[in-house]
């Protein structure tokens, strides 16, 4: 696309008024459209159809698709042996769902590698409504009883939407992706999308597809757009969790 104008929506418009995939801008890469809402209806629309929002706090609201996408398939995930074995001696312990709010927060702390963050307060009410609603999830890590790491995302149908993670131990972001690495490969997940490439999430073997390979692959794995209750129906520790 050569034009850099974005398409701007307003707060009445239907959940489903986005511009195809293919309007995305080259420059910033990905950016689909501004404006709206984080209206339950039009955030489900949006994952979708391969669209998520990302933005900080005094922008306007931002909706992305960015090209390529990076996602986990199934068999994707890559651990050290030397980590694994750091895993099965480890004394944490893997939950879903009980400190949602928490992990949010944690993963809207202040990190190293940038300033500010995108998960603002408004983000926040957003995807603890779609908690509520059973659509968003968290992974924790807990140690000696205390959250020490974990990720949250929207789970749709057969694929879970990635959002942000964080680490206060070491390797506690890899073990709450290793549960998500699980129901993957016992086809429980088609799909774990990341959005944007990292290092460190190729170092663990997440990929680059195109966006048209992904809008293809949701198209089939979100329908139905089911909620997805699968979870494992206690807590676990990392050794349970590498056996099963």
């Amino acid at each position: 696309m050569t034009s850099h104008r974005v398409f701007w929506l307003s707060p009445d418009d239907p959940p489903e008024n986005f511009p195809p995939l293919a309007a995305a801008l080259r420059e910033p890469e990905g950016l689909l459209a501004a404006g709206g809402d984080l209206n339950t209806d039009r955030l489900l629309y949006a994952y979708r159809k391969g669209i998520f929002p990302w933005y900080e706090e005094g922008q306007p609201l931002l909706w992305w698709s960015p090209n390529p996408r990076c996602v986990f398939l199934p068999g994707d995930l890559h651990i050290s042996r030397r980590t694994l074995r750091e895993l099965r001696r480890s004394t944490a312990e893997i939950r879903v769902n009980t400190a949602f709010a928490e992990v949010v927060r944690a993963c809207a702390g202040p990190r190293r590698s940038q300033q500010g963050t995108w998960i603002t307060q408004d983000m926040m009410r957003a995807y603890q409504q779609l908690h509520k609603l059973g659509w968003a999830h968290s992974i924790e890590v807990w140690q000696s009883g205390k959250l020490s790491g974990g990720l949250y995302g929207l789970a749709i149908g057969k694929v879970f939407f990635g959002e942000s993670m964080f680490s206060l131990t070491s390797n506690a972001s890899k073990i709450a992706l290793l549960l998500l690495a699980r129901q993957l490969d016992s086809a429980a997940f088609e799909l774990l999308d990341c959005q944007v490439v990292s290092s460190h999430l190729r170092s663990l073997g997440a990929r680059c597809i195109s966006r048209g390979d992904f809008a293809q692959r949701l198209n089939s794995a979100c329908h139905p757009a089911l909620r997805f209750e699968n979870w494992p129906a206690r807590a676990m520790s990392c050794s349970q969790l590498l056996s099963d």
